[in-house]
């Protein structure tokens, strides 16, 4: 018999033959036999295997193993082969009888089974060591699990539930239960599935299905909680070993294998799935809550989120949830945007369908779930998707279009169908199993510009000498299309920071640069985020030359469907926490901080805080800790500052949320009018926002540290009073309570290009919103 080799494992160190054997027999493999076996009758031995096929299944390279392994016909009865590397003895049971097959060395065993026509049901018994003998099925009796349509849309690429075909699949196929592996390795001259039923060993052998590049196999008795990886036989004859790119969910890192699973979740959000595309976003509240789910509140699971997470997020008032990247990633540090596992929740807080109960969960509280989606590269891990099968086959073959420059990462081949294929699906998957109600894809303009972080002679242009990537555009408009198609009421975000045109148009409408809309429903508007964080940072003396970086964002505010973010990269590597950008001592920050959150509020677009900020956390963010909770301990001694601040947000949530001036019409110019956008001197800016029916919202923001008495404001003249209904200066938010009591009567005193005006005092540092009394 051959000497057990020190099979690779994920997890932990082998265990002793005998042992690894119970245990693998208890965990994957249907039963066991434990009576004494019955006597072996004799069994002739089978024609000689062709030393092709041999060598070919022992190196890992056959592509047809069930035409070689299992039973088939010959003259003189019915041969049997198994390959049962480190078994000790391999027996067919069939119509009755127990035959024990030759061992042939090198773990491959075989016989005839003489006077038999065609192929009997038969079963296997295998004894390793001195363990139990195992009862199982053999996996090279079963035809292919995959029909010709799945692999017809997979050469296509045009599957768009690329998740049902490949990967792993419980699955009952020809009356037997067991698991259907299947991975795309074109490349590949073999590949092994490997697991703890193989000891960590040489694998089992799967076969190729054509030139779809597909392999298959179905393994029966294999079930939930198996942990596997593939052994993929490289071009050049060298072995990797792999995760599946497909797996639905993985190890926890540091361990890198994949695991067999099956969802057992019931949905309870029927309500909000009927209702959440009754309104199209763009015409909705949306204001979102960002949150890095492993930080949020370090080492719970996700279902101990789901106890806390939607009570806080309801409470402030936020519409929406924004997850960073949940999906499996090798290393903490990026915060999952670099990821090796597009299918897979990460493992560090639970299971897949633990996943699924906190966004249950957050829908059950009437709150949106959107996350973070990262088609835009992947790492270099060679366990994972870089050179899967021995060449590059997800990334681009050309170095200059492959390797990002930025990230140390590799980029996607948009041009290759089925790398396009498994991304769409992806998008797909999150929307339609996870029921997530929106992908912020990141780093757009890194898809769309073939130059992007690169200097001259470092890229190459497209086919017409320009810069963009058609191949990526292509990608965007399938994928949105696709998304919107299948998942009614979802929405995409762009994280796109150039100014590509068209980004939220339909992509049936060409734009001047010959492209058509690349389809998203709204574009974050890192313009507006970068240059009103510009202003605020300086000290107030200065603004009013830097008035203009306030206003800038309404000369393009309709040019596409915005998202006003202050999201987790404003408050890391040095940039300072928000209230911590802030000049002043710190009652002077902290108002503003608040004067920025109420200009942003009712500024154009959709609303976006990280963690946080919501409470003027002091420092930066830390991926290790998470948001600073203490500070609004009652026992700290400034914890009223902080609480004073999130008691703003949660009244803003409450206002913007029941005035639709403030959102139903973000993407159309009549939504909105200036009374004054000039008034640098003052460092003041008031406008005016209406919703479907005219009725209007007046915002004035007082960006210098004096109380400005009898302001004149031009309004309409159809109101006669004018009332606050929020004012960021207001003792209860920590503010000097310099606040409106009383209604602001409309006089007749044309003012700011308007019949009439009000006079009204503004606070310092603070946004004051006024409606029609």
């Amino acid at each position: 018999m051959t000497a057990r080799p020190a099979g690779k494992t994920s997890t932990a160190k082998k265990a002793p033959a005998s042992a690894t054997a119970k245990k693998a027999s208890a965990a994957d493999l249907p039963a066991v036999r434990k009576e004494p076996a019955p006597e072996r009758p004799a069994v002739r031995k089978a024609p000689p295997l062709d030393p092709g096929d041999r060598a070919r299944l022992l190196a890992g390279e056959h592509h047809d193993p069930h035409g070689v392994l299992g039973a088939h016909p010959v003259r003189g009865g019915v041969v049997v082969r198994v390959l049962r590397p480190f078994a000790r003895e391999v027996a067919v049971l069939a119509k009755g009888r127990r035959v024990v097959l030759h061992d042939d060395g090198d773990g491959l065993f075989s016989g005839l089974l003489p006077l038999l026509r065609k192929v009997p049901a038969y079963e296997l018994r295998v004894r390793y060591d001195e363990g139990p003998e195992l009862e199982v099925q053999d996996p090279y009796r079963f035809l292919p699990s995959l029909g010709d349509l799945d692999l017809h849309l997979i050469g296509e690429g045009r599957h768009e539930e690329l998740w049902t075909a490949l990967g792993s699949r419980i699955m009952t196929h020809e009356g037997v239960t067991g698991t259907r592996f299947a991975v795309w390795a074109p490349n590949a001259r073999g590949v092994r599935l490997t697991g703890a039923f193989t000891y960590w060993g040489a694998g089992l052998p799967m076969r190729s299905l054509g030139s779809t590049g597909v392999w298959e196999l179905f393994v029966p008795g294999l079930g939930e909680g198996t942990v596997y990886k593939y052994d993929i036989t490289r071009p050049d004859g060298s072995h990797t070993l792999r995760a599946d790119p497909m797996a639905r969910r993985t190890e926890c890192p540091p361990n890198t294998a994949s695991i067999v699973t099956e969802s057992h979740h019931a949905w309870g959000d029927a309500e909000w799935m009927e209702r959440r595309g009754v309104r199209p976003a763009h015409e909705a509240p949306l204001s979102v809550y960002e949150v890095h789910l492993a930080s949020w509140r370090p080492g719970l699971t996700y279902r101990e989120l789901a106890e806390q997470l939607p009570a806080y997020v309801r409470d402030l008032g936020f519409t929406h949830v924004e997850f960073m990247p949940v999906t499996e990633h090798p290393f903490g540090g990026s915060w999952g945007y670099q990821v090796t596992g597009f299918y897979a929740p990460t493992a560090r807080m639970g299971t897949p369908d633990d996943f699924k109960h906190l966004v249950d969960a957050l829908h059950r509280a009437g709150i949106g779930v959107l996350m973070d989606w990262v088609p835009a590269h992947f790492p270099k891990d060679d366990w994972a998707l870089a050179e899967f099968d021995g060449r590059p086959l997800y990334e681009h073959e050309d170095p200059r279009r492959s390797h990002h420059p930025d990230w140390g990462t590799l980029e996607f081949d948009y041009g290759r169908k089925e790398v396009r294929n498994f991304l769409v699906a992806n998008a797909v998957y999150w929307c339609q199993e996870f029921h997530i109600d929106g992908l912020r894809v990141d780093a757009v303009a890194s898809m769309l510009y073939l130059d992007y972080s690169r200097e001259h002679g470092e890229w190459v242009p497209n086919e017409f000498g320009g810069r963009e990537n058609p191949d990526a555009v292509a990608f965007l408009q399938e994928m949105n299309a696709t998304v919107y198609r299948r998942c009614p009421g979802i929405v995409t975000f762009a994280e796109e920071s150039t100014a590509w045109d068209g980004v939220t148009r339909a992509t049936d409408q060409v734009g001047p640069g010959g492209f058509g809309g690349l389809g998203f429903g709204m574009k974050w508007n890192m313009g507006w985020m970068h240059d009103s964080l510009e202003y605020v940072q300086k000290e107030p003396v200065h603004r009013k030359y830097h008035h203009d970086e306030m206003t800038f964002s309404m000369v393009y505010a309709y040019s596409e469907n915005y998202i006003l973010p202050i999201s987790h990269d404003e408050v890391v590597h040095g940039k300072r926490s928000l209230v911590s950008k802030m000049p002043g001592d710190w009652w002077q920050q902290r108002a503003n901080h608040r004067a920025y959150l109420g200009f942003m509020w009712a500024h154009p677009g959709k609303q976006l805080l990280y963690m946080g900020q919501e409470f003027a956390q002091g420092g930066e963010w830390s991926a290790d800790h998470g948001p600073d909770w203490w500070l609004l301990d009652p026992a700290y001694g400034a914890a009223a500052d902080h609480r004073g601040v999130q008691n703003l947000v949660r009244d803003l949530n409450t206002v913007y949320t029941a005035t639709p001036s403030l959102w139903e019409r973000d993407t159309s110019p009549e939504g909105f009018a200036w009374v004054v956008g000039d008034a640098a001197d003052d460092n003041v800016f008031a406008f005016l926002r209406f919703d479907g029916f005219g009725s209007p919202l007046l915002a004035v923001s007082n960006f210098s540290p004096v109380v400005r008495q009898d302001y004149r404001l031009g309004v309409p003249d159809t109101f006669a009073a004018w009332t606050e209904v929020l004012n960021t200066d207001a003792g209860r938010y920590g503010g000097s309570d310099v606040v409106g009591t009383d209604p602001v009567k409309t006089e007749s005193v044309p003012w700011h290009g308007r019949e009439s005006s009000v006079r009204m005092t503004l606070p310092p540092l603070a946004t004051v919103w006024l409606r029609p009394a």
